[in-house]
């Protein structure tokens, strides 16, 4: 795939991303954001303070210096401190969504051949942005999950709902302009 072909669709796949998360967020009552399933499992809070500290990390400099940055505490991302608000978190998020597409969209054609380094390991640019879709899925998954199981019976559906897939195929634009 020619670079300028594929930096679109990834940006596209990444907003699709992004789009997906924060309308999951956008559903949740404050003490929500910040709820577990259970012991074992992240609250939407800790992926968001997750996801903010590795975008930073990768695309903070992304062809000069490797994704995993010296000043990254990885394992802080995963506790919640005192000055970790919603406001704070979300505004680290998307301070790292917009690094991230910035990054992206000023990549050159014949930058997509050269070679960077996550964690001293060699990527070509498709290589590591492929890295970083699949493990902003991961999270984003999570998030919707949880934000689901949060709402409960006042979730609102983010695809195609449940019994309805006929109708979506058999009028998939008019369908998507009603929702």
């Amino acid at each position: 795939m020619e670079a300028s072909h594929y930096k679109k669709s990834v940006l596209h796949e990444l907003r699709r991303l992004k789009q997906l998360a924060d309308s999951a967020i956008a559903q949740l009552h404050d003490d929500e954001f910040f709820r577990t399933l259970d012991a074992e499992t992240n609250s939407v809070a800790i992926n968001v303070k997750h996801i903010a500290g590795n975008l930073c990390s990768r695309w903070r400099d992304f062809l000069t210096t490797d994704g995993e940055k010296p000043d990254r505490h990885r394992d802080r991302e995963f506790i919640l401190d005192a000055q970790d608000t919603q406001e704070q978190l979300l505004e680290r998020w998307e301070k790292g969504w917009a690094l991230q597409e910035d990054t992206i969209a000023s990549l050159r054609p014949e930058e997509f051949e050269q070679a960077v380094t996550i964690r001293g390991e060699p990527h070509s640019v498709v290589q590591a942005i492929n890295r970083n879709v699949s493990h902003l899925g991961y999270h984003v998954g999570q998030i919707v999950l949880s934000a689901r199981n949060l709402r409960g019976s006042g979730w609102q559906t983010l695809s195609i709902p449940r019994g309805q897939s006929r109708e979506f195929n058999s009028h998939p634009a008019s369908y998507l302009r009603e929702r």
